[in-house]
């Protein structure tokens, strides 16, 4: 029992590792070649967790070969514009002018329910309301609404102001993030003031966040949950 533990602890930690090597992406960002690599390392990690009589350098020689070559590819694919669209082929335009190229559509196998699932998500009930719609490589669909359909900015009002940074979680569930602080352009005195004006501690804290103005928002653990 204890050596399944320590192979599975051990090609889960590798797995993790191939996967940060390929990138930071989530499953529906992944090119086709990225896929297939990220499904055949799930498969072969399974073989020496089922079978304690195959080594495990079995499983992980595959793996580590997997990664090197999809890291080799994706250099490749990089120099040559070719490889990359007969790897990843190429964007497609689905909506121009407000009107549903359907052949587009038959070419990518697009229904009509997905076409429209992916206008709601970006608050478009009206494929007239497009002037473009992109399929992406990664089957994502980007949009640009026509003129008369965009959103009115403050620089279409002439509204002036400043742009200012997000907030930086500065305590999180009573834990001290110094990045945070330190981003912020914070310190601790000035922590410790806030905490010592509310007559608390960072462990009393479930989140404060701060702008590079000092600006903040407290919010207190509450008493029934208690700390960690």
């Amino acid at each position: 029992m204890i050596i399944t533990f320590i192979r599975s602890l051990i090609l889960y930690i590798l797995v993790i590792f191939s996967v940060r090597l390929m990138g930071k992406r989530q499953i529906g960002e992944l090119q086709p070649t990225e896929l297939v690599i990220t499904i055949l390392i799930s498969n072969i990690a399974t073989l020496p967790m089922e079978d304690l009589d195959t080594p495990l350098v079995i499983g992980a020689v595959p793996i580590l070969s997997l990664v090197c070559f999809d890291v080799l590819f994706s250099w490749a694919t990089l120099k040559s514009k070719r490889l990359r669209k007969a790897m990843s082929g190429s964007p497609k335009i689905i909506i121009k002018d407000g009107k549903i190229d359907q052949q587009v559509m038959k070419d990518l196998r697009f229904s009509i329910d997905d076409l429209m699932t992916a206008l709601r998500i970006n608050d478009i009930f009206d494929a007239s309301e497009v002037q473009f719609a992109i399929v992406e490589t990664t089957g994502d669909i980007s949009i640009y609404e026509r003129f008369e359909s965009q959103n009115v900015t403050n620089g279409d009002m002439g509204i002036k102001g400043e742009s200012k940074n997000p907030p930086d979680i500065i305590i999180s569930d009573g834990v001290l993030i110094q990045s945070g602080l330190d981003s912020s352009g914070m310190n601790r005195k000035w922590l410790d003031k806030i905490l010592s004006k509310k007559k608390i501690e960072i462990g009393d804290v479930f989140l404060l966040t701060s702008d590079d103005k000092g600006n903040y928002n407290l919010v207190e653990r509450a008493k029934s949950i208690g700390k960690n």
